[in-house]
C-alpha cells in the first residue's frame, strides 16, 4: 500500500546517493528539502552543479539541533543518508554523525509533535563484518577476522577453525548475526537499533537499508578509503598499473546508484516495508580483479594489474549479499556493473586535478595503520 506523503527531507541530499535520490523523488512529484553541510571530504563547500534545482537546500549539519529544526518544517518523511564513513581514526565523529544525529531527529519529533509518517535510514553491508562461510566438512559458520600473522604469510582466504580447510562465503541475509569490524559498521548497527526502537515507541514507521558497494556518477573523488572504482579510474587515467589489495580475488557486491535510489523510493512508498531491514545490492558477487578489468576495458587501455601484497586492516575477505527480501516487495536491480563503471568514468572526465587525492589518501591510510604491506 502506498503511503500518503508529499514533502520529504533528504539528509546528505547533495551527495552521491542523496542527489540521485532527490532526482528520483522530484521526478515522482514529491516536494524535497535537502539538508547537507557541503563539507569536505565529500564536498568542497560549494553547492554541486548536479543538485536538483527543484529541491530546497538548507546548508546545515545533522549534528546540530537547530539545523534539523529548520529542515523539518512541514516535512512528512525523512530519508536519512548523511553519514560519516570509511576508516578515519576520529572515532567519536562516527558516533556524533551516525548515531547522535538520529537521536536528535527523534528528540525534535517528540518535543514538537511533528507529523512524521516515515523514516528511511541508510545503513551498510559493513554491519555484517566478516559474515558467514561454508566448510565442506563442518557446514555454515561465522569466522573470526583474519589475524596479522595470516596477512604476513599472504594467506588471504578464510579457513575452517576446526579442520583448517579453506571455506567459501555465504551470501549475507538480514537475519544474520552482526559482527561489524570497524567504527563505521558499529555506528550503523547502533543507528539501526535506535531507529527501530524509537520508531516503534513513537509509532513512526522506520526502514533500514543496508547498502552494498554503490557505484556511479557523482561519487566523490576527494576520499578513497573505500573506493576501489575511484582508485582504479585514477590509475588508468595516469597510465599506471591498477593497484589492488591482497590478491585481487576478494568478492564484493557492486550496485548502481540509481538502483539504490529506486530501493529508497520503493521502501518509502510501500507500507509493507515498515519496520523492515533490507539488503540493497545487485545480488551478484564480483571479484575485485574483475572490476579492475572492466575499468580498463571501459577506459580503452590494456589491463595492467599491480598486486603488492598490501591489505586494508579491518576489511572482510568477502562480502556477498542476498537481496531476496527486498525483491519480494517488487524491487529488483535494473542496471549492470558495466553501466555503473561507464557512468563514473564519463562523469570523472569532466574534472581536473583529482589525481593527487589518491596518493594523499593512501599516505594517510598508511600513517594511521589502515593500509599495510608485507
Amino acid at each position: 500500500m502506498k503511503q500518503n506523503i508529499k514533502k520529504i527531507l533528504v539528509t546528505g541530499g547533495a551527495g552521491f546517493i542523496g542527489s540521485h535520490t532527490v532526482d528520483l523523488l522530484v521526478e515522482n512529484g514529491y516536494q524535497v528539502v535537502v539538508l547537507d553541510s557541503l563539507k569536505p571530504p565529500t564536498h568542497n563547500g560549494k553547492i554541486p552543479k548536479w543538485l536538483n534545482k527543484k529541491a530546497k537546500l538548507i546548508k546545515g549539519d545533522v549534528r546540530e539541533k537547530k539545523d534539523w529544526q529548520k529542515a523539518l518544517r512541514g516535512v512528512e518523511a525523512v530519508v536519512h543518508l548523511a553519514a560519516y564513513m570509511d576508516y578515519h581514526p576520529d572515532f567519536s565523529t562516527y558516533v556524533q554523525t551516525n548515531i547522535e544525529s538520529l537521536t536528535i531527529l527523534f528528540e525534535i519529533i517528540v518535543e514538537e509533535k511533528l507529523p512524521i509518517k516515515k523514516i528511511v535510514l541508510a545503513s551498510s553491508q559493513a554491519v555484517y563484518g566478516e559474515g558467514k562461510y561454508r566448510c565442506k566438512n563442518h557446514g555454515v559458520m561465522y569466522v573470526s577476522p583474519r589475524e596479522e600473522e595470516q596477512f604476513k604469510r599472504h594467506q588471504w582466504e578464510q579457513f575452517c577453525p576446526k579442520c583448517g580447510k579453506e571455506v567459501v562465503p555465504v551470501s549475507e541475509k538480514e537475519e544474520d548475526i552482526l559482527f561489524p569490524l570497524a567504527p563505521y559498521g558499529l555506528s550503523k548497527q547502533s543507528s539501526e537499533q535506535f531507529v527501530m526502537a524509537l520508531g516503534r515507541a513513537f509509532s513512526i514507521p522506520a526502514v533500514a537499508l543496508r547498502f552494498s558497494i554503490v557505484l556511479g556518477a557523482r561519487q566523490s573523488f576527494r576520499h578513497f578509503y573505500s573506493g576501489a572504482l575511484r582508485s582504479f579510474a585514477v590509475n588508468v587515467s595516469n597510465n599506471e598499473p591498477i593497484e589492488m589489495n591482497e590478491d585481487g580475488n576478494q568478492l564484493r557486491d557492486f550496485v548502481h546508484v540509481k538502483d539504490v535510489a529506486s530501493a529508497i523510493l520503493k521502501t518509502l512508498e510501500d507500507s509493507e516495508a515498515n519496520f523492515g531491514t533490507f539488503n540493497v545490492g545487485s545480488g551478484q558477487a564480483t571479484r575485485i580483479i574483475d572490476l579492475a578489468k572492466i575499468v580498463a576495458k571501459q577506459s580503452r587501455v590494456a589491463f595492467n594489474p599491480l598486486l603488492q601484497n598490501r591489505y586494508r586492516a579491518g576489511g572482510a575477505r568477502h562480502s556477498v549479499m542476498n537481496i531476496s527480501k527486498l525483491k519480494s516487495l517488487g524491487w529488483k536491480p535494473q542496471r549492470t556493473l558495466q553501466e555503473a563503471v561507464a557512468d563514473y568514468i564519463l562523469w570523472l572526465s569532466n574534472f581536473k586535478g583529482f589525481h593527487n587525492n589518491l596518493r594523499k589518501t593512501e599516505a594517510e591510510m598508511k600513517k594511521t595503520g589502515v593500509l599495510k604491506e608485507y
